[in-house]
């Protein structure tokens, strides 16, 4: 609590979490969703080091929305982490091994009316069962703000939180079975039942994220019996200092590019290539699938040439690029027509620039 009260003081968008909150276990068949779980992540945000007090915290709705303009969201994300239940290993009033159940929050109160371009807030008070564990936690994780929002996996999110915890105690590993993996991330026992669906669409896609919003990296090593995984176990390792400023910068960039960039698949645009592509498209040559390489200018009449040369060729003059490329092809530059040649114009106009380097 003191670090989350310091935290908080500091601003910016690092806060703390109770290890216990993010250890501990859903009830058999439920979880969070993602919206909740960042909701969650809000409120023990919002309420820094008075999360264990007995009293009311409030947050804005504005900063719940993010941008969304209605409000149904958030009630359907309040009304889930009042029904959700949460279980922790306890004793029972004879000193025996007991399941403890419980709700995060006790009661909230959302306002209903908005006036003068006021966007509303939302109340709170969480269980004495919710604060005494968050008072009791020894053990923390420093999350960051933007990176808790810009996961779209819950299961990306989970491990995030638990590799974060892990990185803080310095055991930068975690181990369990496959029972243990469900509890720990959320998995419904009827959902993913094969493995390999399991890998792909749990493991693999939080992975993803997280190498490329958090400041770990994580990495698994399947421990089998037989030809059936019987535990893993996860290591989150620290980035070096140039990847850290990576991560900060796509945290800042808009998430909508943001597959495409974590899979390579976006091309990198600079302001004259835009400026280029906001000019009005020449005409195409009659027959684009029977075309052969035009013997002048590409300036005119030859969009999708014209278009690749300012793409792939490094800044270098189009022109100058087509006359090297009319060269080594020779007399080859008559059989070439179509969508061949304009693999060969790419492929040549990306070779020129790794030959000669950007101008």
């Amino acid at each position: 609590m003191k670090v989350a009260a310091a935290l908080k003081a500091k601003g910016g968008d690092e806060f703390a979490k109770p290890g216990s909150i993010i250890e501990v276990k859903f009830v058999k068949g439920e979880s969070l969703s993602l919206t909740a779980s960042r909701l969650l992540a809000l409120m023990i945000l919002t309420a820094g080091g008075d999360a264990w007090e007995d009293r009311p915290h409030r947050m804005r709705k504005a900063d719940i929305r993010r941008g969304h303009k209605g409000n149904e969201r958030i009630t359907d994300m309040l009304e889930e982490l009042h029904r959700t239940l949460f279980a922790v290993d306890d004793k029972s009033w004879r000193g025996k091994k007991a399941t403890l159940r419980f709700s995060l929050i006790s009661r909230s109160r959302e306002e209903t009316e908005e006036d003068g371009g006021e966007a509303g807030w939302i109340e709170w008070e969480f269980t004495p069962d919710a604060r005494k564990l968050i008072q009791a936690s020894e053990t923390y994780a420093v999350l960051n703000r933007q990176a808790v929002l810009g996961f779209r996996s819950n299961y990306a999110l989970k491990l995030y939180e638990l590799g974060a915890l892990r990185l803080h105690r310095r055991q930068n590993s975690w181990r369990g079975d496959m029972a243990a993996l469900r509890a720990a991330l959320g998995i419904p026992p009827e959902v993913y039942t094969d493995f390999a669906q399991l890998r792909r669409k749990v493991l693999e896609k939080a992975k993803a994220e997280i190498d490329q919003l958090a400041h770990f990296r994580v990495e698994w090593r399947e421990i089998r019996q037989g030809r059936t995984v019987a535990e893993l176990e996860f290591r989150f390792e620290p980035k070096t200092p140039p990847e850290v400023i990576e991560t900060v910068d796509e945290l800042d960039r808009h998430s909508a590019g943001r597959t495409p960039r974590r899979d390579g698949t976006v091309e990198a645009v600079t302001v004259r290539e835009a400026a280029f592509a906001a000019l009005p498209k020449p005409a195409e040559p009659a027959s684009p699938k029977d075309a052969t390489f035009p013997s002048g200018s590409l300036r005119f009449g030859y969009g999708d040439l014209l278009t690749i040369g300012r793409l792939h060729g490094g800044g270098w003059d189009v022109d100058l690029i087509a006359n090297a490329f009319r060269e080594h092809m020779g007399a080859r530059i008559e059989k070439v027509r179509g969508v061949k040649m304009l693999s060969a114009w790419k492929g040549f106009c990306e070779g020129w620039v790794t030959r000669r380097g950007s101008v």
